[in-house]
Formats: structure tokens, sequence, C-alpha cells
């Protein structure tokens, strides 16, 4: 497995793997509640898609730490095995979206899980890892199929697409979908079935052609900043073909676009993962050498980034990284998402700065 980052652990980063070992947010059937609510001292259901992103976040932490213990691979493979033998509806080919009850399969967490499963079996080398991931992959292609497009939402168990809502982006098709999307160029990249390959080019030729509409897209500035979050979806989706033209000039254009949006908006709504995938796809698309890093850019996120680690006496909260900030006031959520973006970008960041290894779309959570 590559390594992204060489030399020492960031300090951030041991903490927060601490929260994930020993918060409780994940549960020890394997799977991982939504988030942690401070102010209720609970934590949310599980959630079939941040299971599928704490799969690649173990996998990740063990690559950028020692984890001589194996701690954060044992936890990837608790949370894979999870998503294979209990979340996975073997018979109707199914991923749902919570597990009590199994009401709605999203397309995008689809992806996250095959990524996420795709993740351990590189890291491990579990078949049965790589086959749930094919079989899902297959299933997005055919039960999310519309006619020019992919439905986002589908109920269960019939499969039938949900109502679309314009001004809603996970209940809309769109250019954040590419994401997920690019799970099928990665199974494209296990299997070798270039089918695979064709349909995450089908999503990106609809992406790059729809993609300058997405932003503001909501009158509501706190929805704006929600949109910013899918829009930097969509600019790591262009990864595996960063290099092509059209790609590098959307990322060239979209990272700017993503960062005035969201430093004219923070007064009134700041998201971490909003700063963490914005410091991420700077360091990723520098790295692939289509647009070169805004130095000073990437430092103040990674300053603002830094500010939401939780310091608590409490080993639910300590270490963990807060959902955002509504009006200057932290919103209390401890997010698996959150704290797994924030401390993949601030590890980046750093080996960016101290000259380390260049960053491995393989290990993007």
């Amino acid at each position: 497995m590559q390594a992204c980052y060489t030399g020492e652990v960031l300090p951030q980063v041991t903490r927060a793997g601490t929260w994930f070992l020993r918060s409780g947010i994940q549960q020890p059937d394997g799977g991982v509640a939504r988030y942690y609510r401070v102010d209720q001292e609970r934590n949310l259901p599980v959630s079939i898609e941040i299971t599928g992103y704490t799969v690649s976040a173990h996998v990740y932490l063990h690559s950028v730490t020692t984890d001589e213990r194996r701690e954060h691979l044992d936890r990837a493979s608790a949370a894979a095995r999870f998503l294979v033998h209990t979340a996975w509806d073997r018979a109707s080919q199914t991923m749902p979206f919570e597990l009590d009850p199994a009401a709605h399969t999203y397309f995008f967490d689809c992806g996250i899980v095959v990524r996420g499963l795709l993740s351990a079996w590189r890291a491990m080398g579990a078949e049965e890892f790589l086959d749930v991931a094919a079989a899902l992959g297959k299933s997005m292609a055919t039960d999310f199929a519309a006619e020019d497009d992919y439905h986002p939402i589908l109920s269960l168990p019939g499969k039938q697409p949900l109502e679309r809502d314009a001004l809603n982006w996970s209940r809309s098709p769109g250019c954040y979908q590419l994401k997920a999307a690019m799970a099928w160029w990665d199974l494209w990249e296990a299997t070798g079935d270039a089918q695979f390959r064709d349909l995450y080019d089908r999503v990106l030729e609809d992406s790059l052609r729809t993609w300058v509409d997405f932003l503001p897209g909501h009158p509501n500035p706190a929805k704006v900043v929600d949109r910013l979050h899918a829009f930097l979806y969509f600019l790591e989706g262009l990864l595996p073909r960063a290099a092509e033209p059209r790609c590098a000039a959307a990322l060239r254009s979209g990272i700017p676009i993503a960062a005035t949006h969201s430093r004219s908006l923070a007064p009134e709504f700041e998201r971490s993962d909003v700063y963490a995938q914005l410091l991420r796809i700077r360091l990723y698309a520098d790295g692939a050498g289509v647009a070169a890093l805004d130095r000073a850019a990437a430092h103040f996120e990674a300053q603002r980034l830094a500010g939401f680690q939780s310091s608590d006496s409490d080993p639910r909260v300590d270490g963990g990284y807060t959902f955002g900030r509504l009006r200057g006031s932290c919103l209390p959520h401890v997010n698996p998402v959150s704290t797994a973006f924030a401390i993949q970008a601030l590890a980046l960041w750093e080996a960016y700065r101290t000259g380390a290894a260049q960053p491995h779309r393989h290990l993007l959570i």
C-alpha cells in the first residue's frame, strides 16, 4: 500500500485517529454512526455511507501512522465486513441508506461504499470485498439509470426513483455525482472490465457540460455552502482524468470559484469539510501538474480547518472535528467524515510543506 505522507505524524492526525478508535462512533458490529451529538450525548444511527467513508479513513490512517498493533486495519476490516455481511442485500443487490428502516438507497452513497470496499481490498486482499464492490457497481449502473442521467435516490424495496428537488442537491442529479462515479473508474482498474470505465466517462461528460450552473444554486447562503461541499465532490471526481485538457481546465477554474464562495459566506456558515476538500483538491491538482498550488490560500484553509478539532476530556469528543459554525457558533456535531477529510487534508499539506511523497488518488477518502 502506498502512503502519501512520510515523516513525523502530525499530532492532529494522531488525536483524530484515537477518536476514531476510542470514541464509540464505530459500533461493535463495525457500523459507524452518522455523527455524535455533543448536546444530546448520543450517536445518531449507523449510516451505510459513513461506514464506507470510515473504511477508507482507517486504511488511510494505517498508511500514515505506525499502527503497530494494526488497530486501524482491524477497524477497516470490521467496517468492510459489516457492509458485506450486514448491509449488503445480496438478493436485491442493494446497499440501503440506513438499515432501520431500509427505505432508500442513494447513488452517491453506493459509490462511496464501493470505494471503501476497494480500499479495504487493496490493503488486505480479501476477495469478498472486491466481489461485493463489483456487484454493487453493476447494480448502480442498472438500478439508478435514467434516460439522460442517474437517479439520485430510489425507494426500497421496489427501487422506484424519488421525486427530484432542484433546490436540494442530494435529491437531484448533478456534477457532484462524479465522485460516486469514480468508483466505476476504480473498479475498471481493479477488474479490467472496460464497461466500468465507460460508465465513469458517461458521468464525466455530463458533469463537464453542467458544472458551471451548479453554484450558487440556492438563494439561502447556508444552502450555498452545502452546495460547495457537493461541488468539491465534482472536482475530486475529475482526478482520474485530471491531465486531460477539459478536466484540467475545470479544476483550474473550479478551485478559485469554490474558494471565493467559501470566504464570502464564512460569516454566515463555515463547514470544516469544505475547508478540507478545498485544501485537498488544491494539493491533488498541484500534484497532478494541472493547477499550481496557491500557497497563501492553502495556508489560510489549513489554519481555518485546524480550528475545528475538538479538545475535551470526553473521549467521545476529543480529537474529532466538528461539522461547522453557523454565524460563528459551533454546531454540536462531531462528524466522522469531517474528521477524515480534515486529517487527510492537513497531513497532505504537511507533506507538501516538508517535501514528502505526493498524494495518491487511491487513498483519497
